[in-house]
């Protein structure tokens, strides 16, 4: 069966800005190479294999396909190979402006009577059973099956499937419904015939030689991405949809800060107008635990942990996003994000230290000892856990995605040899300096807190507080886990960044005004409760992960489960101390201000 494959690549003028790694290639007929660094030869490569019907990706050697002898595989970064690309040479050469047809590559024969042989078709059928996909790359770019769709429009998939079947009672599945000639029951169709199309545009005017181009020879090389985003299904249906969330969410923070502001205004006056004794034995709400609200929470070794981590997260997302809208971390530089990702948490291991260390002494913690080691290895160790975990399953399952042992040891050291000693260096400088100087004493006597109401009590707060932020977010995510599991391409990192901002305002904002309705309460036991508060979106985010796998994906097989809810439960704790510190942070700001500017006696 041919199959009509558009390799993609692009275009633009060579005094234009080129992000690093990213400059475009020339390409000059052979023998005629008058511009330096020009290419006459056309690679193709080839990437790992995937699917959304299973979690799990295998090397292209895997399914037997044809090959090359001698391996040229580039060199691949650290987000790559935590995302089990694996991309190596093929034996698809073309020469450039040199048509070539009908060419063999390879002849494959099988003996079912050799158990080999036998294992080979079995799990090639495998593949195809699970609709897996072939991913090559030309020119940096993705070799696209592009198709029509309803209402005229082009669907370009960046890979395309290795086959199909039809089922035994005639029902053909995957790609086999787009040729009626598959119509045998119970029968493998594999694609092993490629009509692979490459167009180009001539530079002429720079005398750059010629630039790979999709479709359009008129087509900016900055732009040769465009045609594949904007055929994806999603792109016509979330602009309306993100920033319709956008103004709800503005529009509700905004009432919050207004409602907020303008109560505690009218409080802070009415305080400070109190000047003799009856006034001030009239007082009541939050201005009755002055005398409590600093005192240190229980479990506040554990607190400051939590603490630390998530400002280690929080700073680590926010430059990663910062580059990402930049573009320095866009989908053809590929790996790039984890890579950051990464590298700035090994690098931030000073501010988590420290963080800990400060808000522990505060807390009236002597075992600073403790205290570091459990920054440097409590958080982390649970996510390298689970990720061993869920690696040794990959290793079992004989995926590509599985990290290799060289790789493996590299992250320890990373961890061990720059994250560990850079948490120490922040621990120290925190428990050197002085500790966190409250506006008001604490008592020695701690003040009985009177009973609650059912709105007032912790859980009931928790769990409300939780709601708006996950509502700021949901639609990203929605797209943030197609990405992950059904192999879509993420690019709109300025929206995300966006989102990022209205998520930590929408928390701070929700986290402060249920820890004033709790101080006005009388109770002051708010560390933990803040902290919860925001903590709790994640609750939500594991919620809808859930939901998701059972409505939106076709993920099938018991490995496959396990690895969607062993790395769900990664993001899932990665995403509560990120909420959690940020609920805590905004209210211990709330909190030292409103106690600042009131007389208390």
């Amino acid at each position: 069966m041919l199959r009509r494959l558009l390799a993609a690549a692009l275009l633009s003028a060579a005094a234009g800005f080129y992000l690093p790694g990213l400059a475009p290639v020339s390409f000059c007929e052979p023998g005629k190479n008058q511009v330096p660094d020009c290419k006459s030869t056309i690679e193709l490569f080839v990437n790992r294999l995937d699917s959304v019907e299973s979690v799990l990706p295998y090397e292209y050697t895997a399914f037997d396909f044809c090959s090359k002898d001698t391996k040229n595989r580039p060199s691949e970064n650290l987000g790559q190979v935590l995302f089990g690309e694996r991309i190596e040479s093929s034996p698809y050469k073309f020469e450039f402006k040199k048509p070539v047809a009908c060419e063999k590559v390879c002849t494959q024969t099988y003996d079912t009577s050799k158990p080999s042989d036998k294992a080979k078709l079995d799990f090639l059928k495998k593949g195809m059973l699970l609709n897996y996909q072939h991913h090559w790359i030309v020119d940096n770019m993705p070799v696209t099956w592009c198709y029509d769709v309803e209402d005229g429009q082009k669907f370009c998939n960046p890979g395309f499937p290795i086959g199909c079947f039809v089922t035994e009672a005639g029902r053909p599945k995957d790609a086999c419904v787009v040729n009626s000639n598959f119509n045998e029951k119970d029968a493998f169709y594999i694609f092993n015939h490629v009509d692979i199309t490459i167009h180009y545009h001539i530079v002429e005017h720079e005398q750059l030689g010629a630039r790979l181009v999709a479709e359009d020879k008129n087509i900016r090389w900055a732009s040769r991405w465009d045609y594949i985003l904007e055929s994806m299904p999603h792109t016509n249906i979330q602009w309306f949809s993100i920033m319709n969330s956008l103004v709800i969410v503005l529009f509700l923070s905004g009432m919050v800060a207004m409602i907020l502001l303008r109560t505690l205004h009218k409080d802070i006056a009415r305080y400070n107008q109190m000047d003799s004794v009856e006034d001030a034995q009239e007082e009541f709400g939050w201005k009755l635990v002055h005398g409590d609200v600093f005192r240190p929470p229980r479990k506040g070794m554990l607190l400051s942990v939590f603490l630390g981590s998530g400002t280690q997260i929080f700073i680590m997302t926010f430059v990663t996003l910062f580059f990402a809208c930049l573009g320095f971390l866009s989908p053809a530089n590929r790996g790039a994000l984890m890579t950051c990702a990464v590298v700035l948490w090994v690098l931030l291991g000073a501010p988590a230290g420290y963080v800990a260390a400060r808000l522990y002494r505060s807390f009236g913690g002597e075992k600073w000892k403790t205290n570091v080691l459990l920054t440097a290895f409590l958080c982390p160790g649970v996510v390298f856990a689970d990720f061993f975990v869920m690696n040794l399953i990959l290793w079992g399952e004989g995926s590509s995605a599985a990290m290799p042992f060289g790789t493996l040891v590299a992250i320890l050291a990373l961890w061990f040899c720059i994250s560990v000693p850079l948490t120490f260096i922040g621990a120290y400088f925190g428990f050197k300096k002085a500790g966190i100087e409250h506006p008001v004493r604490t008592n020695q006597i701690p003040r009985q807190v009177p009973e609650q109401s059912f709105y007032t009590k912790p859980l009931p707060g928790i769990v409300m507080g939780g709601i708006l932020p996950f509502g700021c977010i949901f639609i990203q995510l929605f797209f943030i886990l197609n990405s992950i599991w059904s192999h879509q391409m993420y690019y709109m990192f300025g929206f995300l960044f966006l989102v990022f901002i209205i998520l930590v305002i929408t928390c701070s904002e929700a986290t402060i005004l249920l820890c004033y309705f709790h101080l006005c309460a009388e109770d002051y036991h708010w560390q933990w409760r803040s902290f919860l508060t925001s903590g709790f979106t994640a609750l939500y985010f594991l919620v809808y992960a859930i939901h998701y796998f059972f409505s939106k994906l076709q993920i099938t097989g018991l490995a496959s489960t396990i690895l969607y809810f062993g790395y769900t439960m990664i993001m899932a704790l990665i995403f509560f101390l990120f909420t959690g510190s940020i609920g805590f942070f905004a209210c211990f700001w709330f909190v030292t201000k409103i106690y600042s500017v009131v007389k208390v006696d």
